[in-house]
């Protein structure tokens, strides 16, 4: 199964719900177009300051190898691993630019493919946005930690599953 964070673009002036068509979906883990093509992927995705980021990294590292006289493996070498990092922190990269454009993180999705995983947050979202008693998009808060059960004689200490003083197991 694929984890998605959901983002929802800022209102466009005059509206007064938010576009649900422009709702970005955004994977976790590997992505293969950023890692074989990442200059291409960071323009098609319109990252701008990554992509210069991501040319001034890799000329302060190729250049001086290059100049350096290394075996041209070095270079490949080098341009395989910043691929491999790109790819890795894709979805890091796309989050960033999203946040930094004032897009606002709805929460977090599971699927099989990226059409289950929309199915699945819309169903929530409804649900959520028709309920008498809540905020529209708030996300679902994740699992709660209970406070410490405490069993025995008020003032014993014993907190959790540990059996009551004197007690028979």
């Amino acid at each position: 199964m694929s984890v998605y964070t959901v983002h929802e673009p800022p209102l466009r002036a005059g509206a007064a719900a938010p576009d649900v068509e422009r709702f970005a979906f955004v994977r976790d883990g590997f992505s293969w177009w950023a890692f074989l093509f990442a200059p291409l992927w960071m323009l098609r995705h319109r990252m701008w300051l990554v992509l210069i980021g991501y040319i001034v990294v890799v000329a302060a590292i190729e250049i001086p190898v290059r100049l350096s006289g290394a075996p041209a493996v070095a270079a490949s070498l080098i341009g395989i691993l910043l691929g491999l990092l790109v790819g890795f922190e894709a979805g890091t990269l796309r989050r960033f630019t999203l946040n930094r454009r004032g897009w606002k993180t709805l929460g977090v999705v599971s699927g099989d493919d990226l059409e289950d995983a929309e199915r699945r947050f819309f169903d929530a979202w409804l649900q959520r946005k028709n309920s008498p008693s809540g905020a529209p998009h708030a996300p679902t808060p994740g699992p709660v930690s209970a406070a410490p059960i405490r069993r025995g004689p008020p003032g014993s200490g014993i907190i959790g599953l540990f059996p009551e003083p004197g007690a028979p197991r």
